[in-house]
């Protein structure tokens, strides 16, 4: 699946190029000014987040025994593509911006594809679990790519989601109007509910059951994860019992 030949050729082109923004698009993704100091955000100011967002993954999906193959799709440069085994899963990941996957090919063991998420070059049941994170508020058609992930999947899909209801949504609005976060220009943020309602209407005919967390809560707050759906993250796992 990882053609690290096409990748690095890709990777050249681009660099020769003079390229920073793929193909004229807005999305961060896909402009070099953002993708290149990915993993410096991460070490950064979002080092406590990372943190508190592989707990509430870790432990959903560690909930479903049967789940040991993962596709992680919109796996950017792998930071949690990488993190999974230490939890016992095999990842591969899926991105469609080559310059994220262009660092990836380097900090990643593991498989890799380039692809659109509406349309996953995989056949049926080809992993156990497929998981988007702080993605899935990309996609343009959301019912297809739930669709899509589960048809790849054998046992459920899971994301881990930037919330709409976060003490912070006033200062997001106001990132998102005056253009001054990137990260969010592009974003749909759902609720625990609304994202609920879409997997209903996408996944009518499956047999399911939802689980969910939501973390990200102020430094001061007296526990850092609850069952309320209040919070900067919330991490669902759609589990198939058919």
């Amino acid at each position: 699946m990882k053609d690290e030949n096409l990748i690095h050729k890709q990777q050249s082109e681009l660099l020769q190029q003079g390229i920073r923004n793929w193909q004229g698009r807005k999305e961060w993704f896909f402009n070099r000014d953002y993708t290149d100091t990915y993993e410096q955000y991460y070490e950064g100011p979002y080092k406590r987040a990372e943190v508190d967002q592989k707990r509430v993954m870790g432990n959903l999906m560690k909930a479903d025994p049967r789940v040991k193959t993962l596709l992680e799709f919109g796996c950017g440069t792998t930071r949690f593509t990488r993190w999974w085994h230490e939890i016992g899963l095999e990842a591969t990941g899926g991105d469609i911006s080559p310059f994220m996957l262009s660092q990836a090919l380097h900090l990643f063991g593991g498989n890799l594809v380039m692809a659109d998420s509406h349309f996953m070059p995989f056949k049926d049941s080809t992993f156990d679990a497929v998981i988007f994170m702080n993605t899935f508020e990309y996609y343009k058609d959301p019912h297809r790519v739930l669709q899509e992930a589960a048809r790849v999947s054998r046992h459920g899909i899971a994301m881990g989601m930037m919330n709409k209801i976060t003490p912070k949504l006033i200062r997001r609005r106001v990132q998102q109007a005056v253009g001054k976060n990137e990260f969010y220009r592009t974003a749909t943020f759902y609720t625990v509910g609304s994202l609920k309602r879409i997997i209903a209407e996408a996944l009518p005919d499956r047999d399911l059951e939802i689980f969910w967390n939501c973390t990200g809560l102020p430094s001061w707050f007296p526990f850092s994860e609850w069952k309320v759906p209040v919070g900067d993250f919330f991490g669902i796992y759609i589990k198939f019992n058919d």
